[in-house]
């Protein structure tokens, strides 16, 4: 993930109107810290909007929501035969001896935007990432608050993310480019993940949105994403987040081989929606 307060100026951002000011405190933090064992590793972020899919609802039904407060945990165990490692970059610990150390077929990344020089780091991240087997989706986030980080300047957290690897991890994504605009635009799209034939079985769902899409985009019809990726994987659940800027392209990564061309500059995009399948064995 990308912290917003690292960008300035992003042509790729979208800005509502009305800036809504996204709070956490240090007793978050604290509280986290002491609700989990001290072994595990707590990445917290803060979005203009999440995507869930509520354990308690037996209907499975995922959920998009971008009024008012929420929030989710998604927790991982320990899984034979994938690793699962966080990591994070700023401009005073990135190197590209930290980028391989990081590893990973599957890496949703967040980043902290708005800042000078902001973009370039960015692209410094993506750029060898963009012609590797690694599979690559996330966003630009609000931001970053846990774990703290005392490498970066205030209000610059830089690229935060985790690392998913191992010989059994698989993944897929399909970006909903800003031409789709219509519940059957955003199915038809989603059909094209289930045709990469990752197995259902032990399988998320994550989804990286612009705020500028949601009900807004779709005429105001709320959930459209959410419920087009339900009809396709009715027993998959769905995490995400809404945020100023998405990270992703079409791309296959399978155990023996991956498809996807691109860049850096093509990993980065406006106004669309990095939808992600990662099976992890």
């Amino acid at each position: 993930m990308v912290d917003s307060n690292t960008f300035n100026g992003q042509a790729f951002c979208y800005r509502q109107n009305k800036a809504r000011k996204i709070r956490q405190s240090p007793d978050t933090v604290e509280e986290l810290n002491h609700l989990f064992p001290g072994s595990c590793d707590i990445l917290g972020i803060a979005a203009q909007g999440i995507v869930l899919t509520p354990s308690a609802c037996h209907s499975g039904t995922p959920m998009e929501y971008q009024d008012g407060e929420a929030g989710y945990a998604l927790m991982f165990p320990s899984i034979e035969g994938v690793n699962i490692r966080p990591f994070h970059f700023c401009k005073k610990t990135f190197s590209q001896a930290a980028l391989q150390e990081a590893g990973g077929q599957c890496q949703p990344p967040a980043h902290s935007a708005y800042k000078t020089g902001g973009a370039r780091f960015l692209n410094l991240v993506l750029e060898p990432l963009a012609k590797s087997k690694a599979l690559i989706a996330g966003g630009i986030v609000e931001n970053v608050f846990s774990p703290a980080r005392r490498c970066c300047g205030q209000g610059a957290y830089g690229v935060v993310g985790l690392a998913l690897s191992g010989a059994r991890v698989q993944g897929a994504s399909v970006l909903l480019e800003e031409d789709v605009s219509s519940p059957r635009e955003a199915e038809a799209t989603i059909q094209r993940l289930k045709a990469a034939g990752l197995p259902e079985r032990n399988t998320l769902g994550f989804m990286f949105a612009c705020v500028g899409r949601g009900h807004n985009f779709y005429g105001h019809l709320g959930n459209v994403e959410a419920d087009a990726f339900r009809k396709v994987f009715p027993h998959t659940p769905l995490f995400g987040l809404f945020g100023n800027g998405e990270i992703g392209c079409d791309r296959v990564v399978k155990q023996d081989y991956t498809l996807c061309d691109g860049d850096a500059g093509g990993l980065q995009h406006a106004f669309t929606t990095v939808m992600t399948l990662v099976h992890l064995g």
